[in-house]
């Protein structure tokens, strides 16, 4: 089903401004926090618990925010009453990008391996290069850095996004599923 929204009805269409945080469930809040803060050295900033829902029921969860320097945050909540399916994470099927130096992936990689942590990389997918790590939940996390031609590649490709869009929605109806 397709989702059409007329422009002229969205007041400020740059009223966003950032990334505030992203919210996943997590099994262990103490061993996420332990990927989180001593492996990938995001402080944990915020963490408080829960003990209502805005609806008013009860519940008993903790949501912790491990903090980026850009003042974003990655969010978690441990809610041992709400059964939730842990499942390793498909790459396609979800995965966080987290921006580092290209100098930091070489090291990243060999840490990655030394802690027992799975450890893939460095791929380079032309614009950047990446590893990735799967976190205690299940998550696959990407480390990618920037190539120095990045910027000129991005403005190229913004140039032919839709396009690109359009023609995979157009070969997509031609395919059997």
């Amino acid at each position: 089903m397709a989702l059409f929204y007329d422009l002229a009805q969205i007041q400020d269409i740059n009223m966003l401004k950032g990334l505030h945080h992203s919210a996943y469930r997590c099994r262990d809040a103490e061993e996420t926090r332990q990927f989180y803060e001593d492996f990938l050295g995001l402080p944990l900033s915020i963490a408080f618990q829960i003990k209502q829902t805005k609806s008013g029921r009860s519940t008993n969860t903790l949501h912790a925010f491990f903090e980026m320097d850009d003042g974003s945050y990655l969010a978690f909540f441990e809610d041992p009453g709400r059964h939730f399916e842990f499942k390793e994470q498909h790459d396609f099927d979800l995965h966080i990008a987290l921006e580092v130096a290209p100098e930091d992936l070489p090291g990243m990689l060999d840490k990655g391996k030394a802690a027992g942590i799975e450890t893939r990389g460095i791929a380079d997918h032309g614009f950047i290069e990446s590893i990735y790590f799967r976190d205690p939940n299940g998550y696959v996390i990407e480390l990618t850095a920037k190539r120095p031609d990045y910027t000129d590649q991005a403005k190229a490709s913004a140039k032919t996004a839709r396009q690109a869009l359009d023609e995979w929605q157009k070969d997509k109806l031609k395919s059997p599923a």
